[in-house]
């Protein structure tokens, strides 16, 4: 750490850089051949307990609660930590190298679908379900599931990066992402000050998106900021995290695809709705 730094002219990839940036690679593309499985289900997920995972397996869960067979799903992992990504069958899916990414066999011809507010959009359209009852509710819909796509960034890249992953901590980093967290955070807490939902007075993919990143943070699941960030201060955002967190379908997905934390509540792989009881790792260990 320096107080200065003066960019070189062009920027090239240093052993140094290379240290820090795992399987990371300034270009895009598969680094090494690897088939994809695919399971008996229509849709086949790709994907790892992440916020952006998260959404669309919390998504699936509700849909099959709603008792819509069709959105039956099989959930493979992917491990972003070991590379992953960078197999050939997944960058077909996703040129990107992110999750999640989704293969939809019902139809006439395979449709691949990735970034996660596409994936949701498209599945509440197929099934006409978690959108806003009013139609003329959908610009405001829309608008908040984008700002949750646009905010992400900040939120975890940003901010978790740098308090929470980053190999060594610098303040001016921290203190840049904290206070847009902050900012966003009370965005959030302002409009849901006389709501109990964000988008049209009902549940739906909106809140879904929100949710996986600023709910979980309030609830004090992201980066163990909950202290730093005071997230009590945000008491409607808190309101309404509990409601969706209290979900019988949300509590599934919230473990799917998911590697860390309590065994009871990692379900690495889900291709059945009986492998949330038989399942998770604290009965198959491992």
């Amino acid at each position: 750490m320096t107080d200065t730094y003066t960019p070189p002219e062009v920027w090239t990839l240093t052993d140094e850089i290379r240290a820090v940036s795992g399987s990371n690679l300034p270009t895009a593309g598969a680094q090494f051949e690897q088939e994809l499985p695919v399971g008996k289900h229509p849709h086949q997920l790709y994907s790892m307990g992440t916020p952006n995972g998260v959404k669309v397996t919390v998504l699936f869960e509700e849909l099959l609660a709603l008792g819509i067979e069709e959105a039956e799903y099989d959930a493979w992992p992917i491990r972003i930590g070991k590379g992953d990504q960078f197999g050939s069958g997944f960058v077909a899916i996703n040129p990107n190298s992110k999750i999640p990414a989704l293969m939809d066999h019902s139809t006439a011809k395979p449709t691949r679908l990735f970034e996660s507010g596409a994936i949701l959009l498209y599945l509440a359209e197929k099934f006409g379900q978690f959108l806003t009852p009013d139609p003329a509710d959908r610009p405001e819909l829309l608008s908040w599931l984008f700002w949750q796509m646009g905010a992400a960034p900040y939120v975890g890249g940003g901010f978790g990066h740098f308090y929470a992953n980053a190999p060594f901590l610098q303040e001016y980093p921290i203190n840049r992402f904290a206070m847009e967290t902050k900012r966003q955070l009370d965005v959030l807490d302002k409009h849901l000050a006389d709501k109990d939902w964000v988008a049209g007075g009902a549940y739906t993919i909106a809140d879904i998106a929100i949710w996986t990143w600023h709910g979980q943070m309030v609830l004090g699941r992201s980066y163990n900021a909950a202290t730093f960030l005071q997230v009590e201060s945000y008491e409607n955002v808190l309101r309404w995290a509990k409601a969706i967190d209290a979900r019988p379908a949300v509590k599934r997905g919230r473990i799917v695809n998911r590697f860390m934390g309590d065994p009871s509540e990692q379900l690495h792989e889900r291709h059945d709705a009986s492998d949330f009881d038989t399942r998770t790792q604290d009965k198959i260990g491992g």
